[in-house]
């Protein structure tokens, strides 16, 4: 018998014990089967629920060993991979604490198959590296793209401004000044803004206001705007939660936008005791959190805990391109919600994959029996996103046949009912090289392996497979996709390499 026919043979007994076990129960019980199978379906006994109505399947065999099995949740997120250019153009090399690897990656466009309708669309590819039977491993989840800017909900925006002192330095509140005016021009009609300030407190200086006619008077709250005192942000926070559940508008997308260096100094500054504090508007109105980063020292821990933990994401803007940028295009796209709670499980098959780990996420991990409770938190993600996870993965010597079976499973935005997708990787579909993979698969890697040069300095971080161990190799690969791709974005990436090569010389 072939190892793999051992190991369904063992699952398929096991699976039989349980279904005898499950037979007895329902006779003794009495119980109504079709209830049974509801109650599957949204498992939370601590081990991971079967596939929706596939609960046999061989797919659901691998997916069901827990040793092989890798849960996060879905992150958007860009700014530590922005923050950290701007760290490197200022000449230092940023706080290795800060370099959140999938940050870097889920910075790029990548060219995933864009599904027809609402939902994921699932990619798995991967590349051998030129360390011995270990390769790179990419899940790029797509959402679908929003043609027209009238097919989303209107937008209800609380922007929730820090004009504390440390506001005062160019590129912070006047960035943000300039980026709100040209917002406010190209938001729709039918959108609604507020303005919070806070310093060492917090006041509403616009209620939520229509745009509609209200352009002139949005525009000159916006140029008011002044610096003051200390960074009070969690009353910022909160009187931000206040204003947008005060101004909220049913069948609009009610979200607060925090601007900040996010350099808390008074009041609340603990991300947990801030959140909990507007716990109860962002479970019952579902309002999500926009995080825009500003500033040469910037608390990007701080900002980082709240978008996660306030159901949203944070961004980091540096220049006035930039802001223009989130302020204009980003933020317009992020109004629209594609999923709620959207998490992903990644299953390994235990006859071809001997050792993986997931690159990054190390804040978005989920437990692996939690992928099914909806309960608990995933990923918020819009229309037109990308979300891409690189794994390391070493496959046993020759391996053939079946390596990973990735799922997503998501919770609709205003029904709440869950939905899954998958896609699966085959050994023989791994590119030979990583030179030989797709120029989109290889600037996911080269943005892995820069992320990975930046932690190297921290012990607690192995180095990914086939990393190159020079900075000045890996900015000629990027240079060399810049060309290929003739994408500015990786243009810019290479640059930074460049600059981290400089001074690390």
């Amino acid at each position: 018998m072939k190892p793999y026919e051992r190991y369904r043979t063992r699952k398929l007994l096991l699976a039989l014990t349980a279904a005898g076990g499950l037979l007895l129960t329902a006779c003794s019980g009495g119980g109504d089967s079709s209830e049974g199978s509801n109650a599957a379906d949204r498992d939370t006994s601590g081990q991971p629920a079967p596939a929706q109505g596939q609960g046999t399947s061989e797919q659901d065999d691998r997916r069901e060993d827990p040793d092989h099995l890798s849960t996060f949740a879905l992150d958007v997120d860009t700014a530590s991979y922005d923050y950290a250019r701007r760290t490197l153009a200022d000449g230092r090399f940023p706080d290795p604490s800060t370099v959140r690897p999938e940050e870097f990656v889920n910075s790029f466009r990548q060219d995933y198959e864009r599904p027809d309708g609402d939902g994921f669309s699932v990619t798995v590819d991967g590349a051998r590296t030129d360390d011995e039977d270990w390769s790179l491993v990419r899940v790029g989840l797509a959402t679908r793209t929003t043609e027209r800017t009238g097919e989303r909900p209107p937008a209800a925006l609380t922007f929730v401004v820090d004009v504390s002192g440390s506001m005062a330095e160019p590129g912070r509140l006047d960035l943000a000044q300039e980026s709100l005016s040209v917002m406010t021009d190209r938001l729709r009609d039918d959108d609604s803004v507020a303005i919070v300030t806070f310093s060492d407190e917090a006041e509403t200086v616009l209620p939520m206001t229509r745009l509609d006619g209200n352009r002139d008077e949005i525009h000159d709250v916006v140029s008011e705007l002044d610096t003051r005192d200390s960074t009070n942000l969690g009353a910022g926070v909160e009187t931000g939660y206040e204003t947008a559940v005060e101004g909220l508008r049913e069948g609009a997308t009610n979200r607060v936008v925090l601007v900040s260096d996010a350099l808390a100094n008074t009041g609340d500054t603990d991300a947990d005791t801030i959140l909990e504090r507007i716990s109860g508007e962002r479970r019952e109105h579902g309002i999500t959190l926009f995080g825009v980063g500003v500033g040469s020292d910037y608390g990007d821990a701080l900002m980082e805990r709240l978008a996660d933990k306030g159901d949203g994401h944070t961004v980091y803007v540096s220049g006035t391109e930039e802001a223009r940028k989130v302020f204009c295009e980003q933020l317009p796209r992020n109004i629209d919600l594609t999923a709620r709670d959207a998490k992903a499980q990644v299953a390994f098959d235990p006859e071809t994959v001997e050792e993986f780990r997931l690159v990054g996420y190390d804040n978005r991990r989920v437990a692996d029996e939690d992928f099914r409770d909806d309960r608990v938190d995933g990923g918020e993600v819009g229309p037109g996103h990308t979300v891409t996870a690189l794994y390391a993965v070493r496959t046993a010597p020759g391996a053939e046949g079946h390596l990973a079976t990735a799922t997503v499973r998501w919770l609709d935005p205003d029904s709440r009912d869950p939905h899954e997708e998958s896609g699966d990787l085959e050994a023989d579909a791994l590119h030979d090289s990583l030179r030989a993979a797709p120029s989109r698969f290889q600037v996911t890697a080269v943005a892995a392996y820069f992320a990975d040069g930046l932690r190297s300095g921290d012990d607690r971080y192995r180095r990914l497979p086939g990393a190159p161990v020079p900075f000045t190799e890996l900015a000629d690969h990027a240079r060399a996709l810049a060309r290929t791709t003739e994408d500015g974005a990786v243009r810019e990436l290479a640059e930074a390499i460049e600059q981290a090569d400089r001074r690390r010389d």
